[in-house]
């Protein structure tokens, strides 16, 4: 059960992103011109009891984690975090791995996997 369970947030978090990039890229095609070419990935880190962080602990990490991209510049960029019982689920756009790794360091955040996600499915996809 906590297997499906993970997955299907895996699931959410993906079409989630999907659709909320797909919409970003539609609305300023002009705007990513400049930039590097950004992966979307999905980091998972084991936080024990992460589901029982505060509003004040989570606008804290929040904050650290925007405060580190911004010194590091447009190769990174935070999309969304999920947060479960013992777990936060990460989708970032990167360059690279090595700059993920590279935030969660200066941030101070572990990484128990980067996973890079080469496409989506949705209901939608068997229209």
């Amino acid at each position: 059960m906590k297997k499906l369970f993970s997955t299907s947030l895996l699931v959410l978090a993906l079409n989630l992103f999907f659709m909320s990039n797909a919409n970003a890229q539609n609305s300023n095609p002009s705007a990513t011109k400049n930039l590097p070419e950004l992966k979307t990935y999905l980091i998972e880190r084991d936080i024990p009891g992460a589901g029982q962080l505060t509003a004040t602990d989570l606008k804290g990490i929040s904050q650290k984690s925007c405060t580190v991209i911004k010194d590091m510049g447009p190769g990174i960029a935070w999309v969304q975090s999920y947060v479960t019982g013992n777990k936060i689920f990460c989708v970032y756009r990167a360059a690279n791995e090595t700059l993920l790794r590279e935030h969660a360091k200066k941030g101070g955040f572990p990484i128990t996997s980067i996973t890079e996600i080469n496409n989506s499915i949705s209901p939608k996809t068997a229209e």
